[in-house]
């Protein structure tokens, strides 16, 4: 994604990634939840598919109606990647695990 495509992103859409000691994450703008065990959860948010990696993770809460996660666990790892991309990887990974 190139600066100006990141800028033509709507200001109306408001995203927060809080991390508490590399415990706690809670993320607002979630869409959903595409897949989660105790060492990676993707979430599809607003802004693209974030990518949560480390140990014995666990989603303490998920509320759809407010667009919120809260991920606990020993947190190392946090990406985003690009909608257009994740789709081409999500058929994939799928395929894999099906």
């Amino acid at each position: 994604m190139t600066i100006d495509e990141r800028k033509a992103i709507s200001t109306s859409v408001i995203q927060n990634l809080i991390l508490e000691n590399r415990g706690k994450l809670s993320i607002s703008g979630v869409l959903d939840v595409l897949s989660f065990d105790d060492q990676v959860v993707m979430v599809e948010t607003e802004l693209g598919l974030l990518t949560v990696k480390g140990e014995n993770l666990r989603i303490n809460k998920l509320s759809i109606d407010t667009s919120e996660v809260i991920v606990e666990g020993d947190i190392s790892y946090l990406a985003y990647s690009d909608k257009e991309t994740d789709k081409t990887k999500g058929n994939f990974m799928s395929k894999i695990f099906k």
